[in-house]
């Protein structure tokens, strides 16, 4: 198949027309739900959907259009087949900043193994795409040299801190930070019902908590190698936790009042961010945090800045106080 593409599209709403066009229609949506089980041909699609091979490759064809699908000329039984498969697994509309708004953003991918400390404890480990990295259930694996290449980590008590370089010039202003990753609990083998307080920390200030429901097995993670075995933790959640000026967020629900100015993100300076269950958190269910080579999504962890000039800012601050008053 063709290169990996992000798994991920974020558009704004004023955006790619050619998509909502290619959205708005009940048969092209059964097909994006279809493939989103795997890869099919066209007669694969049109079987599954009632509908004729040339209708069905109109739409494939509006969808190729659109960006949301992904197709190749492949060997079948019967000359070659078109086969067809999703580009993005989500697709994430924003709405903000559509007058004029002159918003940039600065992303940065972390490898999940780089982190700068670590403090397991319980069951424990982590992985890369051949193998277990030093031994099971024993926290000074997280400080083995071979860590970088971790593609999946696990803990049933403790954290991981990451530093994430921030280049952007003293004459900006961070308005908005992103932070996403593909997470659960950590469960004996998996449990879909093991609650856990999962938290995040900016710069050392506690930004917000996520319950996550369980730890997910039962079916394969999409990326993970072929030696990991069936009855362990095979994926988990995108969740996206998100600091502005009005507070923290996770996936558009505030979670605390915690804003950017008080996790102190400001240019010039890295950024420190820790993931971790509290000793005290209500639901002590560990967490498993995924890489680009295990899980549902081809993602690491992900940090994104939304910035503006000061001078943009400071207009788009007093349009917005103009209209409150």
């Amino acid at each position: 198949m063709a290169d990996k593409h992000s798994h991920i599209l974020e558009v704004r709403g004023n955006e790619s027309l050619e998509m909502f066009k290619a959205l708005a229609s009940d048969a092209r949506l059964s097909i994006l739900t279809l493939l989103a089980d795997g890869d099919k041909n066209i007669n694969e699609l049109g079987a599954a959907l009632g509908i004729a091979q040339p209708t069905v490759t109109k739409h494939i064809q509006q969808l190729e259009q659109a960006g949301l699908v992904i197709s190749e000329y492949m060997p079948g039984q019967q000359g070659m087949q078109k086969r067809c498969r999703l580009r993005h697994d989500r697709l994430i509309v924003s709405f903000e900043g559509l007058h004029g708004s002159d918003e940039s953003v600065e992303e940065v991918s972390m490898p999940i193994g780089l982190y700068t400390l670590a403090n397991p404890s319980g069951i424990c480990g982590l992985a890369n795409r051949t193998g277990i990295i030093g031994y099971l259930d024993q926290p000074q694996a997280f400080f083995d040299p071979n860590r970088g290449s971790a593609q999946i980590l696990w803990m049933s008590a403790g954290f991981v801190e990451y530093v994430f370089p921030c280049t952007l010039p003293t004459s900006v202003e961070i308005q908005r930070l992103e932070l996403m990753m593909e997470v659960c609990s950590e469960a004996p083998d998996f449990n879909p019902d093991w609650p856990s307080d999962i938290t995040v920390w900016i710069n050392g200030v506690e930004v917000g908590t996520w319950t996550c429901p369980g730890d997910f097995g039962g079916k394969r993670g999409l990326n993970n190698p072929d030696w990991w075995i069936e009855h362990m933790t095979q994926y988990g959640l995108l969740k996206i936790w998100s600091v502005d000026m009005g507070g923290t967020y996770v996936d558009g629900t505030q979670v605390s009042d915690v804003n950017i100015a008080r996790a102190m993100v400001l240019p010039q300076q890295p950024v420190t961010v820790r993931v971790g269950v509290k000793p005290d958190a209500e639901h002590q269910g560990g967490m498993n945090l995924f890489g680009s080579g295990f899980g549902n999504y081809a993602n690491d962890l992900v940090l994104r800045l939304h910035f503006a000039s000061k001078r943009q800012a400071g207009v788009a601050a007093s349009t917005a106080k103009e209209r409150h008053t």
